[in-house]
């Protein structure tokens, strides 16, 4: 069985456990997922399926149609992404077979991927974390500057991966080890303890965590 699903974040609230504890979870739409295509280690080095999640009435490229039809899909999704199947035959997955939320439980440890919320163009403070210069001192019209860049003679160039401003956010997170707090499957519904990346709405990955190919339950 396949042990990652695509999901859509709708957002956090609270709910209550069985002792009566308040507990913070992310709401997330997960499946149902179709199989768009199979990937083989003998023909393509490694094994995934390429999963299709929220139907689409937008016309889309001829090659990606292609993809499709091939797979006997009546309309076209609008997220197609691969999840690796190392640990499971991939004879045993049929292009075309949908997956559902029901492949989760509730204690299951899963990591999630996303995309981080975007913040445009920051300054070293707010990116990095720096102090900035000193308020007193005759420091002028430069309290969050980040500071002199220069370099010797030699090398005479600024070394990549400086920390210095430039776009914020809007880069691949993966948060690990989050617990499935409840599973509403007339929904297609999960129930995540804790936050997710990415702003409502956002597209997420789901998948179980696996040590020695058995999944990891929360006891």
């Amino acid at each position: 069985m396949i042990t990652g699903l695509l999901g859509r974040k709708i957002g956090m609230t609270q709910i209550f456990s069985e002792d009566g504890t308040l507990i913070s979870v992310t709401m997330i739409e997960a499946g149902p997922c179709t199989v768009i295509q199979k990937k083989t280690r003998e023909k393509d080095g490694y094994n995934a399926v390429q999963l299709g999640f929220i139907e689409t009435n937008k016309d889309i490229k001829r090659p990606i149609k292609g993809q499709f039809d091939k797979a006997k899909v009546m309309k076209p999704t609008r997220f197609l992404k691969e999840i690796r199947c190392d640990h499971i035959h991939i004879e045993d997955i049929e292009i075309g077979e949908v997956i559902g939320v029901d492949i989760f439980n509730t204690g299951d440890i899963v990591n999630i991927s996303g995309r981080s919320k975007g913040k445009g163009f920051a300054g070293v403070i707010k990116r990095h974390g720096f102090s900035g210069a000193p308020a007193s001192r005759g420091t002028h019209e430069y309290f969050r500057h980040g500071g002199s860049i220069g370099m010797h003679t030699f090398p005479a160039r600024v070394f990549k991966g400086k920390k210095m401003p430039g776009r914020m956010g809007n880069e691949k997170v993966t948060l690990r080890n989050l617990e499935v707090v409840r599973v509403i499957k007339e929904k297609n519904i999960l129930l995540v303890k804790g936050s997710t990346p990415g702003s409502k709405g956002r597209l997420l990955i789901i998948q179980k965590r696996l040590v020695n190919n058995a999944v990891i339950r929360y006891s």
